[in-house]
């Protein structure tokens, strides 16, 4: 089970993720060894998948962001294993959930245009073996992105 400490770092990585060990454990009131093991065993376990540079899509030049809904004409694997082939091969599509409701996928894509939109739509997406139906929502503004989990939530042993 985490503990405060174990929280804090986490917290604190999902704010600034360059933080060095020093700035780490001074944020989160611990000496350097203590904190970097504890930041080992938090990757070790699993709570940290990776490290990455959070980039501005307008400056590389990615200006549409689509969310398509996906339905199949089943759940048999044999169907559903090409469309996740296609999705997985795809840059374009930044995540792919399994959902509940009215369709079977919901993707988050992001293009430079609507053209490379619809280039991928119909030479990817459609051309999927079991893809039945896509209907796309383009957003329009986004006034709230955020990555970074509510870990005030999270229950933690406080026996630290």
């Amino acid at each position: 089970m985490l503990d405060k400490f174990d929280i804090s770092i986490l917290a604190a990585l999902q704010k600034e993720g360059r933080l060095s060990n020093r700035e780490l454990a001074d944020k989160i009131g611990l000496s350097t060894a203590p904190c970097w093991r504890r930041l080992k065993r938090l990757e070790d376990e699993g709570y940290i998948n990776g490290y990455t540079a959070e980039l501005n899509p307008k400056k590389v030049n990615l200006n549409v962001i689509a969310f398509a809904q996906v339905s199949m004409d089943n759940h048999h694997p044999e169907t559903l294993e090409p469309f996740l082939t296609v999705v997985g091969k795809c840059p374009e599509i930044q995540e792919c959930h399994s959902v509940s409701g009215d369709c079977d996928f919901l993707l988050k894509i992001i293009t430079k245009d609507l053209v490379s939109y619809d280039e991928l739509l119909s030479k990817q997406l459609l051309q999927a073996r079991g893809v039945r139906s896509v209907n796309t929502m383009f957003s329009m503004k986004q006034p709230k992105i955020t990555r970074a989990f509510p870990l005030s939530e999270f229950p933690f042993n406080d026996h630290s």
